[in-house]
């Protein structure tokens, strides 16, 4: 017994210690105005006070906040209390989210919006002194070699065989319609999934563009899926436009509604009081962005080894490109048109001239470097 005397004394000075220190940090957070209760406050506790005080900001933005957080955040530290979580923890974080899990800029740009909004509601109501996230984002940045990759246009080429391939094979004349009117209006995709017969006039050729359609896929605070669909206004109030339609614009439209006609296929959804919408799938459901991006991989698989198949070198085959290049291929055709760089700007729905001028001085430069090109071989003849 005797023996065990100084481990037990060991262990009572210890745990004086401990609670020792703990009192003086409870001293220290009361004199620097810390809540109490901040100490058994885990960052999930606070994300979901933030997440029901939030307003001012549009729906889909808010939806898309809230599945970053269920998404990357709730099972990684949001189960930390708030209190614990330094500037070293965040960082740590992030440099998982870019090392292990590959995210992009952009995604984790978005992560980071939300933690710092979270973490400035608790400074402001005294659970913490100062904000973790506080210049993180821009050190990570510094850090890591991020690639800005610009999207890639179709050129002329890989527009007509992507298009003459979807028209001209059976099986992927179904998606004709809608990627062609995406090509020939550079419609966003939620305006283009959004477009119901009404919004368009086939007899004055012009699509009044007036809302989006928003899909939703996200897991909730308990995991579950929650897939969904959403009206919203358009992306600026620029968005809200009128598109004069080409001549094959309008043929895809006719050719989709004689589709529809010829199967007894009608849209069965109502999303917020909007129904009858032009694109829809064999359920009657609008399509969304997702579907589409795998619908065009699919394409390009099929198309590209189709050409293989009729010859060993062939010319032109489809890139791998996602639906918003198609924006970009038709933004190229005007600038290549050389169609004045307003009405390109009131066409695309950007609210800022500069997002125009960037993508015509992009794409002129590229004309001016093919066309000396040119000039250089008619040099050497």
């Amino acid at each position: 017994m005797d023996g065990c005397e100084p481990k037990k004394t060991v262990h009572l000075r210890k745990n004086l210690d401990d609670l020792r220190y703990k009192e003086e940090e409870i001293d220290k957070d009361k004199k620097g105005g810390i809540k109490a209760e901040a100490r058994y406050t885990t960052l999930n506790d606070m994300y979901e006070l933030w997440r029901d005080l939030k307003r001012g900001i549009k729906n889909n933005t808010f939806e898309n906040y809230k599945y970053m957080y269920e998404t990357f955040v709730r099972n990684q530290i949001g189960s930390q209390f708030i209190m614990s979580l330094k500037k070293s923890d965040i960082k740590r974080y992030y440099n998982s989210l870019v090392d292990d899990r590959h995210l992009k800029a952009a995604t984790i740009d978005s992560i980071h919006t939300v933690l710092h909004q979270v973490f400035e509601m608790a400074v402001d109501d005294d659970y913490i002194r100062s904000n973790p996230t506080d210049n993180v984002l821009r050190e990570l940045k510094k850090s890591h070699c991020f690639r800005n990759e610009k999207r890639r246009a179709l050129t002329k080429p890989e527009q007509e065989l992507f298009l003459d391939y979807l028209k001209n094979t059976p099986e992927a004349q179904y998606w004709y319609p809608i990627f062609a009117v995406m090509v020939g209006t550079g419609l966003r995709v939620g305006e283009l999934t959004g477009l119901r017969w009404c919004d368009i006039d086939l007899e004055e050729g012009i699509i009044d563009v007036n809302h989006t359609l928003v899909y939703y896929d996200h897991r909730t605070e308990r995991s579950k899926r929650g897939c969904y669909f959403n009206v919203n206004t358009t992306k600026t109030p620029a968005g809200m436009r009128q598109v004069p339609m080409l001549e094959f614009v309008k043929e895809a439209f006719l050719m989709e509604k004689e589709r529809q006609e010829l199967l007894g296929l009608h849209c069965k959804a109502t999303v917020d009081g909007y129904t009858d919408f032009i694109f829809v799938n064999r359920f009657g459901q609008p399509q969304h962005q997702a579907t589409l991006n795998k619908a065009i991989r699919r394409i390009i698989r099929n198309c590209n080894d189709k050409q293989f198949l009729e010859s060993d070198n062939p010319e032109v085959l489809i890139p791998h490109f996602s639906c918003h290049s198609l924006r970009h291929t038709f933004t190229t055709r005007m600038c290549e048109a050389g169609v004045n760089v307003k009405v390109i700007q009131d066409a695309l729905g950007h609210k800022d001239v500069s997002t125009t001028l960037n993508i015509y001085t992009d794409v002129t430069k590229e004309l001016r470097k093919s066309e000396f090109e040119g000039l250089e071989q008619q040099f050497n003849q």
